[in-house]
């Protein structure tokens, strides 16, 4: 079929620019010549698109508003039967034996992860698959008959309605391609779907080596049809374009119009005008990643990607939405994105991982609010689909589900209601006589029709922790003590149950920080020949020693001996930023901050902020044990008070750092302590919203290595600590950091496998005053961290100490 309009011959983008102000149709030619616009032309055209989108927001009556949706991200299947040249996110079923995961995730997993963004305030779950996985593989037509389904797509809809019914929050469907049959039965599961077009290139489906040969769901034309069939079953559809796959400039051109053509050709009466049936363009950039066919592919260049943006823009018109992805984005591009058109920057997680591009997380959902602020415009809160449709619900919105949309929706604008928590809404239609366990094993549980009835639940700690995974706030003490005591089989259950919670939330990633570390009580005033100490001069060569070597990060704590200036940790830090400005300062445990603040009278908030001005970016929260008072006076009387530690770590995340959380186990401390210091950092994290990442540290020495329950070995200690921190910090803490130079590198694996998903630092030495930091002699290349991820067949990121990703030129290369 043809779905784009017929060509016009090329005009100078100059007077293409002159049409488009005056609000004339463009054809497939005009984009292109706009595409391709540079200097004056595409800072015009940056202009124009702009204007229209304002006055599209002016007319829509929420002038000066972006918009967000705020979801989690359910990878309810990774295998696929396509094979397409740039993706990550499938898996074989070889790859899922080997990484214990799978086939689909189970009713009980979905709802695990679902609840936890419900109390998160999360309102959209977003279902995302591979396509038609049981057309190839015998694996997953295996486990749909086991279950009850007569395709994938069938459970897609079951899980839907589960979602719903169960939480109260909407589902949109992102299952690829799917027949008008298929979207019909989809249609009252959830408000909106979606399928990224991503191309009307045949010559990148049709031509062997092209990103999209040899997947039979990325011809053109089917992806089309998929699009024309949303729009004649009045379903709110997403779809957009991927930059930067081996595509022209004429195919990107015609891509747009294509999309608008079919939403045109569904179009119904609508105030103000006319609607469509496409509810937002996403304009995506492509990202190479690692392990894939176009790995060494180049991601989208910046100028043709905002060029792709603003043409949409212009394209669609001031009534679509055209959304970006923020995640794909450097937070200095947003400028020229909004600048272009953009007005949705589409869902984001405060909880779960982008699966589809594990490398790049999510922002912050304070930092995008920020960040939208200082561009001149106010994020909003929208539902999956967009306000139009909302409050056209008779039109766009199945009769079953209005109830729910209603109960999440602001009635006069069609936004997220400011205060609408989602809550549960029972549907008769849904079909759930059985839900599974982690390990896929089918069991009965409440359904939702008449006669339906609890069933028999699973006893002792595998119950224990599928209740942790739905709901960590919902075991008291005891249970998590059992937990932390689990031996064998039982202890296997509390790893896997754990090892998912990880795998459905911040996702199947593993990270690493380039660093060095540098001990600040080595500071000396004068030279001396012991190389663990070390002068001013020579901070400065130590840091830009550490920059030259590939670090984005120098950790520098301890306290200052007595005879040195307190003046001295402001000394050290405008060093360290003087001699390597990229570098991130990584510096001061509390006790640290707390010396320079009663030294010098600065007090703890003069403190803080005299070490910001010079220059230090986030905190370590190490300088303590655990938070028992009894624990520090017999294991670390010199530690600071509890207090003053939890004083001094909540004013450091008041005052804009950031910080890491510990837990030094394996002395003399209980299980029942444990579990009041993770709670304790669960209640600081509600507060604050500042520990990036959690690390539970086995204690070594003369008073360490005592094993919680008598006779179980090491590793299985650790399993138990990780295991019960990924459960009880989710949807807290993201990150379960693994300590590998106190468990070493093949334990580390193992813990891994039981909820943890970063490796902390690589640590360093340098060839400047290297035993000048802790933990010198121990060192973990990035390439072999990789190698040992790989074995785990999941994948490798290099991060920031603030996960994020390096700058450009600071990534580590990978053989």
């Amino acid at each position: 079929m043809s779905a784009v309009s017929p060509s016009v011959t090329a005009a100078p983008a100059a007077d293409v620019l002159a049409r488009a102000a005056a609000r004339e149709r463009l054809h497939a030619a005009d984009a292109e010549a706009l595409l391709d616009a540079t200097g004056a032309d595409f800072e015009r055209l940056l202009e124009l698109a702009g204007a229209v989108r304002d006055a599209g927001l002016e007319a829509s009556g929420r002038p000066g508003i972006l918009t967000y949706s705020r979801k989690v991200f359910v990878p309810l299947t990774t295998l696929c039967r396509d094979r397409c040249h740039y993706c990550v996110f499938v898996d074989t079923p070889g790859q899922l034996l080997k990484k214990h995961k799978p086939a689909y995730m189970s009713p009980e997993q979905v709802l695990a992860v679902v609840r936890q963004g419900q109390a998160m305030g999360c309102k959209e779950v977003l279902l995302t698959l591979g396509d038609r996985p049981e057309d190839r593989w015998p694996e997953a037509r295996a486990w749909l008959d086991e279950h009850g389904f007569a395709s994938t797509l069938d459970y897609v809809g079951h899980i839907a309605r589960l979602v719903t019914a169960e939480t109260g929050l909407l589902a949109h469907l992102n299952p690829g391609v799917m027949s008008a049959d298929e979207i019909r039965m989809l249609r009252p599961t959830a408000p909106s779907m979606g399928m990224m077009l991503e191309t009307t290139s045949r010559r990148l489906f049709e031509d062997p080596g092209q990103v999209h040969f040899g997947s039979p769901d990325k011809d053109p034309d089917l992806r089309l049809e998929v699009i024309d069939a949303a729009g004649r079953e009045r379903v709110p559809f997403t779809t957009g374009i991927l930059v930067g796959i081996g595509e022209t400039l004429r195919d990107r051109a015609e891509s747009l119009v294509a999309i608008r053509d079919a939403h045109e050709r569904h179009a119904v009466e609508a105030p103000g005008g006319t609607q469509g049936h496409v509810q937002e363009v996403i304009v995506q950039n492509f990202r190479a990643k690692p392990r894939t066919a176009m790995q060494g592919a180049p991601d989208a260049e910046l100028r043709e990607y905002v060029a792709a943006v603003a043409v949409a823009r212009l394209v669609m018109g001031p009534r679509m939405r055209i959304q970006v992805p923020p995640n794909l984005s450097d937070p200095a591009e947003f400028d020229l994105l909004v600048r272009a058109g953009a007005d949705d920057w589409g869902g984001v997680s405060p909880l779960t991982a982008d699966h589809v591009n594990p490398e790049r997380p999510w922002p912050h959902l304070d930092d995008l609010a920020r960040m939208t602020a200082e561009l001149g415009f106010e994020l909003r809160e929208r539902l999956t689909a967009q306000p139009e449709f909302v409050l056209d619900a008779e039109t766009w919105i199945d009769p079953a589900l209005r109830p729910a949309v209603d109960a999440l929706a602001d009635p006069a604008t069609g936004l997220a209601a400011a205060s609408a928590p989602p809550t549960p809404i029972p549907t008769p239609a849904v079909r759930s006589s059985h839900m599974y366990a982690a390990d896929g094993v089918s069991r009965t549980s409440v359904t939702n029709e008449p006669g339906g009835g609890a069933g028999e639940s699973a006893a002792g700690v595998r119950r224990l922790a599928e209740a942790a995974a739905a709901d960590p706030l919902a075991l008291d003490d005891a249970g998590w003590v059992t937990l932390l005591e689990a031996t064998g089989d039982d202890l296997d259950a509390l790893a896997a149950t754990a090892d998912d919670v990880r795998r459905y939330t911040v996702g199947e990633a593993v990270s690493l920080v380039v660093n060095r570390n540098l001990t600040s009580s080595g500071l000396r005033s004068v030279v001396t020949e012991d190389p663990a100490t070390f002068t001013l001069d020579d901070i400065a060569a130590i840091a830009a020693d550490a920059w030259d070597l590939g670090a984005t990060e120098l950790c520098v704590q301890g306290l200052l001996p007595g005879a040195e200036s307190p003046e001295r940790y402001l000394d050290i830090a405008r060093a360290v930023k003087a001699a390597a400005p990229g570098i991130h300062l990584h510096a001061y445990r509390p006790q640290d901050v707390r010396d320079l603040a009663d030294r010098t009278g600065l007090g703890l908030e003069g403190g803080l902020d005299a070490l910001r001005e010079a220059g230090v970016d986030t905190v370590p929260g190490t300088g303590v044990k655990v938070l028992s008072e009894r624990v520090r006076g017999l294991v670390a009387p010199g530690d600071l008070e509890i207090d003053r530690w939890i004083e001094g770590i909540t004013a450091a995340h008041r005052a804009g750092l950031r910080s890491t959380s510990v837990l030094f186990y394996g002395h003399v401390e209980t299980a029942a302590e444990r579990i009041a210091h993770l709670r304790r950092l669960r209640a600081i994290q509600s507060d604050t919203r500042g520990f990036t990442e959690f690390v539970p540290i086995a204690l070594p020495g003369p008073t360490g290595g005592v094993p919680l329950v008598p006779g179980r070995a090491p590793i299985d200690e650790h399993r138990a600590m990780v295991a019960v921190s990924r459960l009880m910090l989710s949807g807290s803490i993201p990150h379960i950091q693994i300590p590998w130079t106190r468990v070493g590198r093949q334990a580390s694996a193992v813990l891994l496998q039981s909820g943890g998903d970063d490796l902390g630092g690589t640590l360093l030495d340098g060839r400047v005053k290297p035993r000048a930091g802790i933990e010198h002699g121990l060192e973990l290349p990035v390439t072999d961290a990789a190698a040992l991820v790989a074995r785990l067949f999941r994948p490798f990121r290099q991060r920031t100490t603030d996960y994020r990703e390096p700058p450009p030129g600071r990534k580590a290369a990978l053989r």
